[in-house]
């Protein structure tokens, strides 16, 4: 009985397994010499028209073409000649990104993870070249899809394809070193002109270009930041975008790509932070980036770099109301709202960061968090200053402010500047209690330090 071969795996074929054999043994040698190296490489599949191979691709889900790519160069190639293909790129690049009958959680993963297998079949089928012919070849292949073009969705807050785009792109990149995640950047920078679109939002007033400040928020966001699992790729994709302008600037993009938006349209509020006190929602965005490039501890980004860009940003577009300065700080974590504080005492600005610890004290009393890590930071602020009349000065700073600051919003609710919700009576009951608590909790200190 003739022995049966396992053909599930690629297998460099035995003469006496091949139906060929049964034909003279000439043709056999002039086949074997006149194309050898796709024989070898190619298998079983030698045998199978290119027609068929196709077609048997089209029942393959995209992990396993994937996989198949890794079984030779030459099956690499065939595949690669497949995507290319009309019927390839119809089934691969799926473009249902705007599909609103049936929103689901569900099919939004579903065509995410389509494009993370993809971009894993493209990584594995461009294994071979050099990263700027990878990206040139990619680039031909996707640019067929609109919605992956900086300006190519007329809907884009509503369309999934930036997010798979940048699905995509975070698989293929994954494990790059950083030579060539440089390199992906400078060719889309190339490709989109993101560097003289954002020139052009951080250059003119606030506000005045909101469509182009959205396109880069979602850009920059869905593409570039969201999809990574590590903090540390985040921290090089965000310093990527930062690090080539002023600090001034850099602040500017850190508020459209992280800042308070609308929830019609989607588009960045300026005002937000100058008009009135705003809540968590609005600054975590914020926050979470400042303790990114903090923490990472990435080279490129000092202690006093991180501290400059907080400074920096509590101006954007104008000053920003303390409480908000006070809620960011608290959001960020307690090294970087240290030593923000500890930058203000060292270069003088007691006064100053005497008021920021009354609304550090408000935020706390509003959100019902432990007053008592309002008066340890106070305390530790203490340390910086190097002789006891400075500490004196500035513990005497903080009692003047809560007076100063309390009798500034009574004047406000006498005056009758209370709107709809009354809210300046509510901020002025608010910091009466924060007041009365705050130095509740420095007796209980003070009373625990004597006794001990």
């Amino acid at each position: 009985m003739a022995s049966r071969i396992n053909t599930g795996f690629t297998l460099i074929p035995n003469q006496k397994y091949r139906r060929s054999n049964r034909r003279s043994s000439s043709y056999f040698s002039n086949t074997l010499g006149s194309d050898s190296q796709p024989l070898s490489t190619l298998g079983n599949f030698k045998a199978l028209p290119l027609e068929i191979f196709q077609i048997i691709l089209r029942y393959l889900s995209v992990k396993d073409i994937s996989m198949l790519s890794m079984v030779s160069k030459t099956v690499s190639q065939h595949i690669i000649n497949y995507i290319s293909t009309s019927s390839g790129s119809k089934r691969l690049l799926l473009q249902d990104f705007h599909n609103l009958e049936l929103p689901s959680k569900r099919q939004d993963s579903a065509i995410l993870e389509h494009y993370r297998s993809l971009g894993l079949l493209f990584k594995r089928c461009t294994l071979l070249l050099p990263t700027r012919e990878r990206l040139k070849y990619i680039h031909k292949i996707l640019a067929e899809v609109s919605c992956f073009k900086f300006n190519g969705c007329a809907a884009p807050i509503q369309c999934l394809g930036l997010p798979c785009y940048g699905m995509f792109l975070q698989t293929l990149t994954a494990g790059w070193d950083e030579l060539e995640c440089h390199r992906v950047y400078n060719f889309l920078c190339e490709l989109t002109n993101l560097s003289r679109k954002m020139q052009t939002v951080v250059c003119s007033k606030p506000g005045s270009a909101r469509k182009l400040e959205l396109r880069i928020r979602l850009f920059c966001r869905n593409v570039l930041l969201d999809h990574w699992t590590h903090r540390s790729d985040s921290a090089f994709w965000l310093t990527r975008i930062l690090k080539p302008w002023p600090m001034v600037n850099q602040a500017r993009l850190l508020y459209i790509i992280f800042g308070p938006i609308s929830p019609q349209d989607g588009q960045v509020v300026w005002q937000k932070m100058i008009e009135g006190p705003t809540d968590e929602s609005s600054l975590k965005g914020l926050a979470d980036a400042i303790k990114l490039l903090y923490d990472t501890g990435t080279k490129e980004w000092t202690a006093d770099d991180v501290i400059s860009l907080v400074d920096e940003l509590s101006v954007v577009p104008r000053e920003w109301l303390l409480e908000n300065n006070a809620r960011l700080l608290i959001l960020s974590g307690n090294n970087i709202c240290f030593t923000f504080m500890a930058s203000k005492a060292v270069n003088g600005r007691a006064i100053e960061l005497a008021k920021l610890i009354v609304f550090l004290a408000l935020v706390c009393e509003k959100e019902l968090y432990c007053m008592d890590w309002a008066v340890k930071m106070m305390q530790k602020v203490c340390k910086v200053f190097s002789t006891a009349m400075e500490r004196n000065n500035f513990l005497q700073n903080v009692a003047n402010a809560f007076a100063c600051v309390i009798m500034e919003m009574l004047q406000s609710v006498m005056a009758g500047d209370r709107d709809e919700d009354d809210r300046s009576f509510l901020n002025l009951f608010h910091l009466v209690h924060a007041q009365a608590n705050f130095h509740k909790e420095v007796l209980y200190l003070t009373m625990n330090t004597l006794s001990t």
